[in-house]
């Protein structure tokens, strides 16, 4: 009793885990789509990115540290973002990241990103730096 209990309640856990998703990502494509076309393009996204950077920096300091990035991006890819080796990421670097990850999210090379790419892997790192 107590095994199907369980795996009723995780089967609901994950479905509204995928409506959350596909919630957020709605939420998310209207607020980051000025032009109402449906899709996000890399000058969107990067405008997206600069209010997260805000956001995420609530000492005004001009960089994110590893703290300040908990959630968006881990140890490795801060690194990996980071070329001066400062263990910050600045607006520069941060636009990068975005630009990277808009690519990897936009497989068909379109340079939009629509609800469905947005819903991926690749586009939800995208929402973590843009939303």
């Amino acid at each position: 009793m107590k095994k199907i209990a369980l795996m009723t309640f995780l089967a609901s856990a994950l479905a509204l885990s995928a409506c959350g998703q596909s919630g957020d990502s709605s939420a998310a494509l209207k607020a980051l789509d000025p032009d109402n076309d449906g899709t996000i393009d890399l000058a969107e996204a990067q405008a997206g990115g600069t209010k997260k950077f805000a956001k995420l920096n609530p000492d005004n300091d001009g960089t994110l540290d590893e703290k300040e990035l908990a959630g968006v991006l881990d140890a490795a890819a801060i690194k990996a973002a980071d070329p001066d080796n400062d263990g910050t990421l600045d607006t520069k670097e941060y636009a990068a990241v975005i630009e990277q990850k808009f690519k990897t999210a936009n497989p068909d090379n379109d340079g939009t990103i629509d609800k469905k790419e947005l819903e991926s892997g690749a586009g939800q790192d995208l929402l973590k730096l843009i939303y």
